[in-house]
């Protein structure tokens, strides 16, 4: 991805840096205070980084959490001023993708996604893992609320910090990162997925290959939680693109737009995904009834040859004294004879009707 624009920030004449020996909570991955787009040195608790920049009056903190529950939030929701709406959903995830303005922050939910390697799509029981990333965006800080194991931001945190002029821009450039990270990712697992469905694809309409609709079922199951993940954020993005705060600056709406056209992308291939998912479903059920029909004309067509020597024997198996054919010499060859040419004329009129 190219490079955003840089802005050399202005202010205050910088004053040597107090190195602050904290130790982070566990539940804080990392606290970091960035000026010019570069990382001040030392370890920072919420208070003294956003004392820090707002002294300062340039830079901002960026602050990450993994899975804070409500008492743990608590101090820094009341240092930054967020929303307690906003906190409460951070809090307890299970949201929607989603854009939310109170006052002078921002606040957007990322659905995050991983494909889970499986041996054969045939028996795997779970192709997408979900997870959360909320962000806070305010004018000096940025507050990621990861939930899930696989979402993690400390390797798109480094990669920005070795771009300053990225991070110059300030607190919207995390955010287009986190998003151009999140979207991404949907286009590694829709890839994945779509090797997966090519995969079955073959199998279903293979000659003597079984493929169960339960498994397809799975399989469109996963594209829906995907599907969850993917839709709802489109709006989000195109209002960010769009201009609709000023926290947002223009050059970084244009990166905006661009990540907005990869989750097109990614909208149509998932809407493919289930319409392909559907016609399998289809296929297999038409497959299984084909067969049944199969089955079911092969019972009949050996019913339709036993019956002949029933129904002979059921004939001479009457009480009857006087049956022409029962004292000549010849009888019971002929009879059996008779049943025997029978069966093989019904046997070969069936075989040449495809019906065994």
């Amino acid at each position: 991805m190219p490079s955003l624009p840089s802005i050399r920030g202005r202010g205050a004449q910088q004053r040597p840096v107090p190195h602050i020996s904290v130790p982070l909570s566990h539940y804080v991955v990392d606290c970091a205070v960035y000026v010019d787009g570069k990382r001040l040195p030392g370890r920072w608790t919420h208070t003294d980084a956003v004392k820090e920049v707002r002294r300062r009056k340039e830079g901002f903190v960026w602050i990450g959490l993994h899975e804070p529950d409500a008492e743990q939030i608590q101090g820094i929701a009341e240092t930054f001023g967020l929303h307690e709406l906003a906190v409460e959903d951070a809090v307890h995830a299970h949201q929607r993708p989603k854009l939310e303005r109170y006052d002078n922050t921002l606040f957007m939910v990322f659905k995050t996604v991983r494909y889970v390697t499986n041996e054969s799509p045939d028996t795997a029981n779970e192709i997408v893992e979900s997870g959360e990333i909320m962000v806070f965006l305010g004018k000096d800080f940025v507050i990621t609320v990861r939930h899930g194991n696989h979402s993690g931001l400390s390797k798109l945190r480094h990669v920005l910090e070795e771009d300053p002029e990225r991070l110059e821009i300030g607190p919207a450039a995390v955010m287009h990162a986190i998003a151009d990270q999140v979207v991404d990712n949907y286009l590694d697992v829709t890839d994945h997925i779509e090797d997966d469905i090519d995969r079955m694809e073959e199998r279903v309409f293979a000659p003597r290959t079984e493929v169960s609709a339960e498994q397809i079922y799975m399989f469109k199951r996963e594209v829906v939680e995907l599907r969850r993940a993917v839709m709802p954020l489109a709006n989000p993005l195109r209002r960010l693109a769009e201009g609709y705060t000023p926290l947002i600056p223009e050059q970084v709406r244009a990166f905006f737009r661009d990540v907005d056209d990869h989750l097109t992308e990614v909208s149509e291939r998932v809407t493919a995904f289930d319409e392909l998912l559907t016609t399998l479903v289809d296929a297999v059920l038409a497959k299984i009834t084909l067969q049944q029909n199969t089955d079911m004309r092969k019972i009949t067509a050996w019913v339709a040859i036993i019956s002949v020597p029933t129904m002979v024997v059921g004939v001479y198996g009457m009480n009857f004294d006087y049956m022409p054919e029962l004292k000549w010499k010849f009888g019971y060859p002929l009879v059996m004879s008779l049943v025997l040419v029978a069966c093989l004329t019904l046997y070969r009129i069936l075989r040449r009707n495809r019906w065994l």
